[in-house]
């Protein structure tokens, strides 16, 4: 889960200095969801995550290690990033494995792009780190327009499909309430955000190693009966997507702050498109990146980025963009 920061940026610096790294950052998390439909042929979705959370910690205790900082030592902000970890990682990498048994990893990448949209309401109503306005309520009706359409609403039948949809959908939810979490009680701390993740990593490696046999129900398979790319996948998983992707997002923020980082949300999907019809030969149905780009429409108005014709005179309020989570 990456961090919320308020990180900003006076000066930006030219786009050649950061635009390669953000389509780094947008190719590593858009393959995520390759990964992971690679991954859930041979492991239980719980062993996947653990799997993941755990390449993941280790990469980001090593980077600890290199840069000789330390871990969290507040028991507030252990109690904190337990919660998170379990909200922001743990649970929706489960259960975006759950959902990639059942629908093509494409379609799992597109549901990934709502997050922005779930966090927002959550933000408001529960947490109260945000405020609506009608920019914003405009911005979450159509996005959820846009979600009807992905599903396919005038067509639901139920079975494997929807069902996966759905837990694809729960996944971002999950987001959609870790994000706002964080921001609440964790962002404001003077740890690192290296520092933060490896917490949070640890926390959801810690409780997927008690949770995940018990949701399989059975023991972890042992790595020498795994294939060579399932192994490559989980490696891919937690030390490119939850470690090195961490990092980028990092420097991205301190280069250009944390809302043009952001805009990492709308270029992840099609990396995650492209690689699911080249790697995995997945199709695409014609409604759903037509629904893909309502969403993404939605996101950009809830957040400012396509504003309403304002009168003359009136000023223009400054929204905060949600950075994107690690998928």
């Amino acid at each position: 889960m990456s961090g919320v920061s308020t990180l900003t940026t006076p000066d930006k610096p030219p786009v050649k200095t950061w635009a390669p790294t953000m389509l780094v950052l947008a190719a590593i998390w858009g393959c995520s969801f390759l990964f992971i439909s690679i991954g859930v042929r041979e492991l239980h979705p719980a062993y996947l995550a653990l799997g993941r959370v755990l390449a993941g910690t280790l990469v980001l205790l090593a980077i600890l290690l290199v840069k000789r900082e330390a871990l969290p030592r507040s028991p507030r902000i252990w109690a904190h990033t337990f919660i998170v970890g379990a909200i922001g990682s743990a649970l929706p990498w489960t259960l975006f494995g759950y959902g990639e048994q059942r629908i093509p990893s494409l379609l799992a990448g597109i549901w990934n792009g709502i997050t922005p949209l779930a966090v927002l309401p959550i933000a408001v109503l529960v947490f109260r780190t945000e405020r609506f306005t009608l920019q914003r309520v405009l911005g979450l009706l159509i996005g959820f327009l846009g979600m009807m359409v992905v599903l396919g609403a005038w067509q639901l039948q139920g079975g494997a499909d929807l069902v996966g949809q759905l837990f694809c959908m729960g996944a971002a939810l999950s987001y959609g309430v870790a994000i706002p979490y964080q921001k609440r009680f964790i962002a404001g701390s003077n740890l690192s955000g290296t520092a933060l993740s490896a917490a949070l990593l640890l926390c959801a490696t810690i409780q997927l190693a008690v949770i995940a046999p018990l949701i399989a129900g059975h023991a972890p398979p042992t790595p020498w009966s795994l294939s060579v790319e399932v192994i490559a996948s989980v490696v891919a998983l937690g030390a490119l997507g939850s470690g090195i992707a961490f990092v980028l997002n990092l420097r991205m923020i301190r280069l250009i702050g944390a809302s043009m980082t952001s805009m990492v949300t709308y270029v992840m999907p099609i990396f995650a498109i492209i690689v699911g019809v080249i790697v995995l030969d997945e199709h695409l149905t014609w409604y759903q990146p037509v629904g893909a780009l309502v969403v993404l429409t939605g996101v950009a108005v809830s957040q400012g980025l396509i504003r309403l014709p304002r009168s003359a005179g009136h000023q223009k309020t400054p929204t905060k963009v949600t950075p994107a989570p690690v998928p």
